[in-house]
């Protein structure tokens, strides 16, 4: 007889039971007569090895799981990762540097080939992590966002947003990650106080003379060739002798407005600022609001381009030091000083974000939020605990339209297909015609039915791919086969019964 090891080994117990459960099928669930109890995995991101976050929230789902088996439901708990497209092309892009690769020498096609071996890697080590953990998940639904089935769901629902009037794309200011080079999220921005620089510069007054100036503090003089007018409040007095001025920013020497707005805050810095509608956000309503020019003179690898005059092809932070000498033997530097100011970085790259004019697509999320607050609001759908239902109320009040491209290969390919503008002897128009269909057939189909049709053009795809989120908001339907009108397991385990996330989520 054997004798018990006085020692619990957990090498020798629990690998040998969790391959009994496995190969059992224990944890499997299919639809039958018994209450449902259906949960799922916040898929993780494949970038990378499960945390101590990941396991205390798994190890909770688990505890859910196993006691709605033990009350005598039927419990199915979904398994699966997410693609997470900035993070995990970041991860791809720093390993081919690494093997001396650059993703620009690559096709699209060759640069996919590596990111899928990165996640066949990392994505199978978080599962096993899973299993290690004891997790009772039913492994014959593991899912991935883009599984070809899940791919289809999110196209469908792109074209859908877009045929009901929910979906558009439009020139907004975003935040611009110059090293990943894509817009990003207002969550993917990560803010922290920080060391800066603050830049006294003289504007003088056009046809005046050399003591008719104003003083201007900015954190950014790399931007003032791109700048369109001075900003100053109504009821300040310092400056009322300036109505129907202009002034002549410095190094370009170009006139530009003095502007007179309530946005301007007095007693801040000189109570003067400088308005640059391209690469600010409050500038660019500002500009908007004043009809002001948009110069954009920073480009998507955060170098200066032609438009700024001076200091062409310099790295932005590299312009900033060469405008300086440039404002100092110019006689129009004041003074600089130190101050600390917050710095917005992105959460993927560390890099310090760009505020940026950009074409992208947007979700109108004012028509979503409305159904959604309402359900909320009449207790349809309850938060636990319940003094988040007015965090949520505020969300939902104050919600922006939702960015959703994204300047990637890695990730579901927007469902947009142009009409690439021809020579005037082509019979085209200048600018592309847009048709968003499931398959470039349809999307052809669409355009030969335009009065611009050419016989012989061609359509080419949006080169973006969608924001990660525009394809995990699926996750729930789309792991129960929920496009499907006849499913049985849409109709059995949906909706879901609970969802174990981090209270930010």
């Amino acid at each position: 007889m054997q004798e018990l090891s006085t020692k619990y080994t957990p090498s020798e117990v629990e690998d040998k039971w969790y391959a009994h459960w496995e190969s059992k099928g224990y944890f499997h669930s299919e639809p039958d007569e018994r209450e449902a109890f259906s949960i799922v995995i916040p898929p993780p991101n494949v970038t990378g090895v499960l945390h101590m976050g990941h396991m205390l929230n798994n190890t909770i789902q688990d505890i859910l799981t196993r006691k709605a088996r033990l009350d005598g439901k039927n419990a199915c708990w979904v398994p699966g990762t997410d693609h997470a497209s900035i993070a995990t092309e970041a991860k791809v892009v720093k390993m081919l540097r690494e093997r001396g690769i650059k993703k620009s020498d690559l096709t699209r096609e060759e640069f996919l080939a590596y990111a899928y071996e990165w996640k066949e890697k990392y994505g199978g080590i978080i599962l096993s992590q899973l299993k290690k953990l004891g997790s009772s998940c039913d492994w014959e639904r593991t899912a991935f966002t883009m599984d070809e089935q899940y791919s289809k769901d999110v196209i469908k629902t792109f074209v859908k947003l877009h045929k009901s009037g929910k979906l558009y794309r439009d020139y907004r200011m975003v935040n611009w990650d110059p090293e990943a080079k894509t817009v990003l999220s207002n969550e993917e921005v990560i803010h922290g106080e920080e060391d800066a620089m603050l830049y006294h510069v003289k504007y003088f007054v056009e046809g005046g003379t050399e003591d008719d100036f104003v003083t201007i503090a900015t954190q950014r003089p790399e931007t003032i060739m791109a700048d369109a007018a001075v900003a100053v409040h109504p009821k300040d007095e310092r400056y009322a002798h300036l109505k129907g001025k202009r002034v002549i920013v410095p190094l370009v020497n170009r006139s530009v407005p003095v502007i007179f707005d309530e946005y301007v805050e007095i007693d801040f810095g000189t109570g003067a600022l400088k308005v640059t509608p391209a690469h600010d956000p409050n500038d660019y309503e500002l500009g908007k609001k004043h009809g002001l020019e948009v110069i954009a003179s920073i480009d998507d690898d955060g170098r200066l381009n032609e438009k700024a005059v001076f200091f062409v092809g310099e790295d932005r932070f590299q312009a900033r030091k060469s405008a300086r000498k440039a404002l100092e033997a110019s006689g129009n530097l004041v003074k600089t000083e130190n101050y600390k100011t917050n710095i917005g970085r992105s959460e993927r790259t560390g890099c310090v974000v760009e505020p940026m004019l950009s074409l992208q697509w947007y979700v109108d999320m004012k028509q979503l939020s409305e159904p959604a607050l309402k359900a909320v609001m009449e207790d349809a759908i309850n938060f636990v605990p319940p003094q988040f239902k007015n965090t949520y109320k505020h969300w939902m009040g104050n919600i922006r339209d939702w960015c959703i491209s994204r300047q990637l290969w890695w990730g579901h390919q927007i469902p947009a297909y142009y009409t690439i503008p021809l020579t005037p002897e082509g019979g085209t128009e200048a600018a592309p015609l847009i048709f968003v269909a499931e398959t470039e057939a349809e999307a052809y189909e669409e355009y030969k039915k335009h009065p611009l049709y050419v016989e012989g053009a061609v359509l080419k795809q949006d080169e973006d791919v969608l924001d990660t989120w525009a394809s995990s908001w699926l996750w729930p339907i789309s792991v129960f086969n929920g496009f499907d009108e006849n499913s049985a397991d849409f109709k059995y385990y949906y909706p879901t019964s609970v969802l174990v996330t981090g209270w930010d989520i």
